[in-house]
């Protein structure tokens, strides 16, 4: 077997969550650092939304068709005004999380979203064929200014 080739990333690149930090807190300290990101022009903004416009953004999704932290039936699914916000009641552990908000995964240039096992093929259905609006999964919900590929495998695939 190959080894795959490495990306050389600059440590200063890197932006870390600081989990020294309450889940508000570090959410606070995360959305903060973005605009200085934005507001100095290494990350662009759409000029469609006013959000982050993130080249390329992974995302994968649960058993329950959350995506990031947002869950079906929780508010945060319509947060529409933080760019990241903290969850502090997540039904899936950690209870304390941060997550970017839909404006900011939907102002997205691309977006790949992986899903893999046969325990999220109805999360799968439900989300690419479901009909209903007031319904849908958070995973329906992403809808990227540029373009959306789902990767499935053949359990995440098996009931389409």
């Amino acid at each position: 077997m190959t080894a795959l080739p490495r990306v050389p990333i600059p440590p200063g690149n890197v932006y870390a969550i600081n989990d020294t930090l309450s889940a508000e807190g570090a959410a606070d300290d995360y959305e903060t650092r973005v605009k200085h990101l934005v507001n100095s022009n290494v990350i662009a903004s759409s000029s469609i939304s006013g959000f982050p416009k993130f080249d390329l953004m992974l995302l994968g999704m649960g058993p329950d068709g959350h995506v990031a932290s947002l869950f079906p039936g929780h508010p945060l699914v319509h947060e529409n005004k933080k760019w990241v916000a903290s969850i502090n009641d997540s039904p899936k552990p950690p209870p304390e999380r941060i997550t970017f908000t839909f404006p900011v995964i939907n102002s997205s240039a691309y977006i790949a979203l992986v899903v893999t096992g046969t325990g999220k093929a109805d999360a799968v259905h439900s989300a690419l064929r479901g009909s209903g609006t007031s319904d849908k999964l958070p995973a329906a919900l992403v809808s990227p200014e540029g373009e959306l590929k789902w990767f499935l495998d053949k359990g995440a695939a098996s009931k389409l």
